[in-house]
């Protein structure tokens, strides 16, 4: 059965002591949730602590990128084997601020992919357009290039293992969120690409999450949407009450 997965991306942001902190409020204020779950991304150098505070709880681990190979002379990488030694369950890959900033290309990002769910880890691959792609009636096409290349030879058992995040480029840390109705169709293009790619109950499975400005003042009408299945959340995963109230979101 699909549970809602709600993740808090911390991206560069708390020291060690600061993560830990705010991972204990978390804890705290999030132990009676139980019908959906939960993840957090600290930056690499919080991982082992904050695991050290979340383990045994409702509460996972991930990371926000990850390397494709498992050990050897990548000076600055971090491998699957080292995010699975620190506690991490899943890992982010191909997130827009790695695409537009750092110049992750599709094939990279497959490469890192592969190399996650080989290592056991649940991926969350990032997918969207940027605002001059949207504005020139691109969105679904972007979607679909990123989409097809990121999911390039995963297999249908893998898929399992397998988290989409649609992430519209112009939503992300601007305060502007896409409509819950504009989410929804490329939520639901997404899935139905997914069913073309793979077959309809792996579409129906497959959690798509939404990411981009998302609040504690939206997060209810975007999880009234059908084919949204949860968040990725970033400014205001750094907030302990704020993201409280997005993962302990009222479903309409």
């Amino acid at each position: 059965m699909k549970r809602y997965l709600i993740a808090g991306n911390w991206k560069m942001n708390k020291t060690t002591g600061e993560s830990i902190e705010l991972a204990q409020k978390l804890v705290e204020s999030l132990k009676d949730v139980n019908d959906r779950d939960i993840l957090i991304c600290p930056p690499f150098t919080a991982l082992y602590s904050v695991y050290q505070v979340i383990k045994g709880t409702n509460i996972k681990l991930g990371a926000q990128d990850v390397f494709y190979e498992n050990s050897g002379a990548f000076t600055g990488e971090i491998s699957p084997i080292m995010l699975k030694d620190v506690g991490c369950e899943y890992v982010i890959i191909g997130h827009s601020e790695r695409r537009h900033i750092i110049g992750e290309t599709d094939e990279l990002i497959n490469k890192k992919i592969k190399a996650a769910i080989n290592n056991g880890l649940k991926t969350i691959l990032c997918v969207g357009e940027l605002l001059e792609e949207r504005e020139a009636g691109k969105t679904l096409e972007v979607v679909k290039t990123q989409l097809e290349k990121g999911l390039n030879g995963v297999s249908k058992e893998e898929m399992k293992n397998i988290v989409i995040a649609y992430e519209p480029v112009w939503a992300i840390g601007t305060g502007k969120t896409a409509k819950p109705e504009d989410a929804q169709e490329v939520h639901a293009y997404i899935r139905e690409l997914l069913s073309k790619l793979y077959s309809k109950e792996i579409a129906d499975e497959t959690i798509i999450q939404y990411g981009g400005s998302v609040k504690a003042s939206n997060i209810d009408s975007l999880m009234a949407m059908p084919d949204i299945d949860g968040a990725l959340v970033g400014g205001a995963s750094l907030i302990a009450e704020e993201f409280t109230r997005i993962v302990k979101f009222i479903k309409q």
